[in-house]
């Protein structure tokens, strides 16, 4: 997979998931994105796996950046957000936490929770 780290359309958004190189790369996208769906996730975890097209997917038809966050390789991010299982999913509006799940959620529940937010 390739990951496109540069906007693409108008409204700055990300085609693709966008992987997380660090604490303050996380911090700068929270604080210039609108919506940011961030997915806490390791590559030995199955329903991590079985999450990343739907992740792509919506990184491609929804206005959220989609941030991914590898916890073997950014362990200290993971703890600093609480993350004690993978998948997690924490999703940041206008800068701020505003939710958090553990586990694979369906697509339709993943696009309404991030339209919640995008349609306002």
């Amino acid at each position: 997979m390739t990951t496109d780290t540069t906007p693409d359309s108008p409204a700055g958004s990300f085609d693709q998931p966008v992987h997380v190189d660090g604490a303050a790369h996380l911090d700068d996208l929270v604080d210039e994105r609108d919506v940011v769906l961030v997915d806490f996730f390791a590559t030995w975890c199955g329903p991590c796996r079985m999450l990343e097209p739907v992740l792509e997917r919506l990184a491609d038809e929804t206005d959220a950046t989609i941030a991914k966050v590898d916890v073997d390789q950014h362990g200290a991010l993971a703890a600093e957000y609480g993350v004690r299982g993978v998948p997690t999913l924490v999703l940041f509006a206008d800068g701020e936490q505003v939710e958090q799940q553990v586990g694979a959620l369906p697509a339709d529940r993943l696009q309404s929770m991030i339209e919640g937010y995008t349609n306002e």
